[in-house]
């Protein structure tokens, strides 16, 4: 067996785990939801189409918009349940990936539900009402065992749907089948994005099947087959559970990771750390900037790696620049103040936007620094990653040097060295410590204009865990350890086309350098 492949099944467990309770929590909750909906909805033409309206109008929402957008909502639901009786609730992970995904499975539960009811013969009602049957026992006695088959056939759609977008739940901070395909797309391990492809596709096919086995018994008036689905439907939720079941233990630490191969190796580096500790840790990945954030802020989070100018313009919303020392001094005041967070320093190396070009192509354009990158700009193409161009960083530095490139076209960091080598795009918005960058032979563009701010990489601690000496004295030991020389080499040893290492194998050899 491949290192990879072994890696891949070591984590499925914990993520075949979380991705099962998740999606029977949501499916389970959508039905409880949507057979008393449709009840009314079949009772009343009124509301009938408003009902329906709405399920519809949900699917029209990408999941994954539906998934980040509930958790800025919860955030502030949570921060006002603290202020008003003085306990909040976690607003990341779980209970929005909860909520998103029991909407996305009502509509074709809503529709079968109606359909079914309705599609009831009026004479069996009549002869429900005719033997003196009141209006709830013609409904439980009758109408819905009738149904029941129409209902299952949404259900299994619901299903297969709720465990499909249960993989769009890791941006979001929730673990699942997902981390896998997210996870290995940014570091081209595709025996990664293959096996959560496979075991999604798996999973939602013998769910599938068993739910179908359960259709067929309510169809036939078949106990057996009802009674054979809905026990190993039961019985496999709670195998796949019980690997995540904690009961007591070590105390653990939330370690968050945005959504790149360096932020992988940090985590790993920070997580192995704490476990040397005797501490048990978790890990959320694939994080977006302003989630991971505020999430920390919240005590979602205990702790995770960012960026200074990235806290500077995003989260301080500053766009002066007075110099790489003076903007890490006033982030460790200001973020403490304002939110609680420790800075605890700086780990010893910058992670700067950048603008990187093909040698030869920079070199045949006369292009060394972004003010030559104006000049050209009109006939090149400009290649991101997905936030950058909705980043105070972007409009800073095009508001400096007036860019009007031909197209600007954004995509996952790793595709857009991909852009870059195949000419898809011109120009990219790369990054300082990036391996990548010596390993192409790439041009990094000079910013005359100071523009782009200074990227120190900082280790950030949640408020609740500013006293935590236990941690703090386990971290510690990182600040001002790590060269960009190192973190190139760690980087890239995620990132290049053969041998390439895990998370985990990277930061322990990151590790190694500096003991």
């Amino acid at each position: 067996m491949s290192p990879a492949l072994a890696a891949a099944w070591a984590l499925l467990p914990d993520y075949l785990g979380w991705h099962v309770l998740l999606s029977a929590s949501a499916l389970l909750l959508g039905v409880a939801i949507s057979l008393p909906l449709a009840v009314v909805a079949s009772r009343s033409p009124r509301l009938r189409w408003p009902v329906l309206a709405f399920a519809g109008l949900i699917q029209t929402i990408p999941s994954l918009a539906l998934l980040a957008l509930f958790y800025p909502l919860l955030l502030g639901l949570s921060a006002l349940f603290q202020g008003l009786i003085g306990h909040g609730f976690s607003a990341l992970g779980f209970l929005p990936s909860l909520l998103a995904l029991t909407l996305y499975s009502m509509l074709p539960m809503l529709r079968t539900a109606t359909t079914g009811i309705l599609g009831v013969d009026p004479a069996v009602r009549e002869a429900a009402d005719g033997v003196g049957m009141t209006p709830s026992q013609r409904l439980f006695q009758v109408e819905l065992p009738l149904a029941m088959p129409v209902i299952m056939a949404g259900v299994r759609t619901a299903a297969v749907w709720t465990i499909g977008a249960a993989t769009l739940s890791t941006p979001v901070g929730q673990t699942s089948l997902g981390n896998y395909i997210f996870a290995g797309l940014q570091t081209e391990n595709w025996v990664s994005v293959l096996f959560g492809c496979a075991a999604s596709a798996v999973l939602a096919l013998v769910v599938d099947q068993l739910l179908g086995l359960v259709e067929a018994g309510f169809a036939r008036r078949d106990g057996r087959r009802i009674g054979l689905g809905a026990g190993a439907l039961v019985l496999g939720c709670a195998l796949a559970i019980a690997p995540i079941v904690h009961l007591g233990g070590k105390a653990a630490y939330v370690v968050g990771a945005k959504n790149f191969s360096e932020q992988y190796i940090l985590a790993e580096l920070m997580a192995d750390r704490l476990e040397k500790i005797g501490a048990q840790v978790s890990r959320k990945e694939d994080l977006g900037s302003a989630v991971a954030y505020r999430a920390l802020a919240a005590g979602e989070l205990d702790v995770y790696v960012d960026y200074t100018g990235t806290l500077w313009t995003s989260v301080l919303k500053r766009q002066d620049n007075p110099g790489r020392a003076a903007v890490l001094a006033g982030l460790t005041q200001e973020l403490k103040r304002r939110d609680g967070v420790i800075v605890l320093g700086s780990l010893g190396f910058e992670n700067a936007y950048a603008f990187a070009m093909r040698t030869d192509r920079a070199q045949a354009l006369g292009v060394t620094s972004l003010a030559d990158l104006a000049r050209a700009a009109p006939s090149l193409t400009l290649g991101t990653d997905i936030e950058f161009l909705s980043r105070p960083e972007w409009k800073a530095v095009d508001a400096a040097y007036g860019f009007q490139f031909k197209a600007k076209r954004s995509f996952q960091p790793t595709f857009m060295y991909r852009a870059l080598g195949g000419g898809e795009a011109d120009v990219i918005s790369a990054f300082s410590s990036d391996g990548r960058i010596a390993a192409d032979h790439l041009t990094v563009l000079t910013d005359p204009k100071g523009a782009l701010p200074p990227y120190d990489a900082v280790i950030l601690v949640s408020p609740k865990r500013a006293g935590d000496r236990r941690l703090i004295a386990a971290l510690q030991p990182l600040v001002g350890a790590v060269d960009v020389r190192a973190m190139r080499a760690a980087n890239y040893s995620l990132d290049r086309d053969q041998g390439k290492l895990t998370p985990a194998q990277a930061a322990r050899t990151l590790e190694k350098g500096f003991r």
